[in-house]
Order: structure tokens, then sequence, then C-alpha cells
């Protein structure tokens, strides 16, 4: 009797509910890397986000203000500031202290993550990323703001 070959098993994309599907969801990649940026805005574009570019912290800080963005992709390393100092600006103010943070970095600096939490960041991801594990953190970053955010 012949011995079947089995085909080895397909990794899926993260799937999320009916309510996060990035239609429409706008999403601030706050990165000098163009690479990165390139990609990633590739990424969620495909997924049906409306993603802006910045890629310096005060182009940051004024797009977020400007376009209102459910949530915002953070580097570390900018040119004009730190990403800690930028997220810690970002929430202490009160147009943009409910808008999600996810800080993206290559730091692999023992006290990064605790200091990220510190300075109002949702999620820290260290560089390079896995873009499925990123895009599910966008999804869940995304319900939550919208549970604190519905009415009651």
């Amino acid at each position: 009797m012949p011995v079947e070959q089995q085909s080895p098993p397909v990794l899926l994309q993260p799937q999320t509910g009916p309510v996060t599907t990035g239609e429409g969801d706008r999403i601030l990649i706050i990165d000098d890397e163009p690479s990165i940026v390139s990609a990633l805005s590739a990424q969620l574009q495909q997924q049906g986000f409306v993603v802006s570019l910045a890629a310096t912290g005060s182009q940051g800080r004024a797009a977020a203000h400007r376009e209102r963005p459910q949530l915002i992709i953070l580097d570390l390393r900018l040119p004009d500031i730190d990403g800690f100092t930028l997220c810690q600006e970002l929430a202490d103010d009160p147009n943009t202290c409910g808008t999600p943070v996810i800080l993206l970095s290559a730091m692999v600096r023992p006290d990064i993550i605790r200091r990220s939490r510190a300075v109002g960041c949702q999620y820290f991801v260290r560089k390079p990323y896995d873009p499925g594990a990123l895009l599910v953190l966008i999804h869940h970053s995304l319900e939550e703001s919208r549970r604190w955010s519905a009415p009651l």
C-alpha cells in the first residue's frame, strides 16, 4: 500500500472578528528607517488600514494632532527626539492620550520594556519583528481602545 505524502501545514494570517477589520482605521507610523516604513506601510494598507508616515518626532507629533490616528507605531530612535520622550508627550496631551502607541525598536537593553510602559506605550515590539504578531497586537490595541472609548 503506497504511503500518502502529507503537505506541510500552511500558516495563515491572524484573523480577528468583524469589529476590527482594519477598514478605515488610521495608523500613524513614526520611523526614519525607509525599509521598515515601506514594508510595514504596505502590509497595513493591504489589511485595509489608512496609513500616515512621519520620519521625525516633530512631524509625528504634528501628524498625531492633525490626523487623529486610531493607533501610532513609534520607533525609539528618531533624528530629533527619542521615542520615549515623544510617547510621554503624547500620553500627557489630552488630544492624544487615548491613542494607543506601539513602540518598535531594535534596542534590547533590559530596562526598555519597563521604561516603555512607564511612558505610556501599550506594547513594545523588537525589530526585526514578526509581521503577523505585530498585526495581532495592532488589532488587540484597537479593540481595547474602542472598549475604553465606548459610551456606557
